[in-house]
């Protein structure tokens, strides 16, 4: 054997040596990146669970803070309803409170009323039924004489009125 056959010998062996080396480093390097996946998968979902969680968290104080104000938004339209509610009870009760008469003025004209209805019903007993109308131009309040009655005053001015029999 010759110097450069050794040589080409040992290179070969090298070579091998070396092959078998890169396999072992490849095959290593190949476990390390499944393990590194799994690693990395395992790091993402925790990340994705951790940002969902505070996503939810997040979600359910937006919902309770929506609820307050619905309920805040509920009680101010019910507080409006009662108001206005309660304006169109109390405008109406003010203005008849103040248009009507009192209790007194009430009492006051049903007397005037009664002393009134007293004085027709004396006036009708003494013949006062009297037939009243529009006379003449321009139109004068005027009614009907009796011509079979004697007349009255100084100067003969006063007749009696014919009074309508009671009805």
């Amino acid at each position: 054997m010759n110097d450069d056959t050794m040589k080409f010998g040992l290179l070969l062996e090298s070579a091998q040596a070396q092959q078998r080396s890169v396999e072992e480093n490849i095959q290593s390097l190949k476990a390390h990146t499944r393990d590194l996946d799994a690693v990395v998968r395992d790091e993402i979902r925790r990340t994705l669970i951790d940002e969902m969680q505070a996503l939810s968290a997040e979600t359910y104080r937006a919902m309770a803070a929506l609820r307050a104000m619905g309920r805040a938004a509920s009680l101010r339209a019910s507080l409006w309803s009662v108001l206005c509610a309660s304006l169109s009870a109390l405008i109406p009760g003010a203005l008849l409170w103040w248009s009507m008469p009192t209790t007194a003025e009430l009492s006051a004209l049903r007397e005037r009323r009664d002393a009134l209805a007293a004085n027709v019903a004396h006036l009708e007993s003494q013949g006062g039924r009297v037939a009243w109308r529009h006379c003449g131009e321009p139109p004068r309040l005027c009614v009907r004489i009796d011509r079979s009655a004697p007349v009255y005053g100084e100067g003969g001015d006063f007749f009696v009125v014919k009074g309508r029999e009671s009805p």
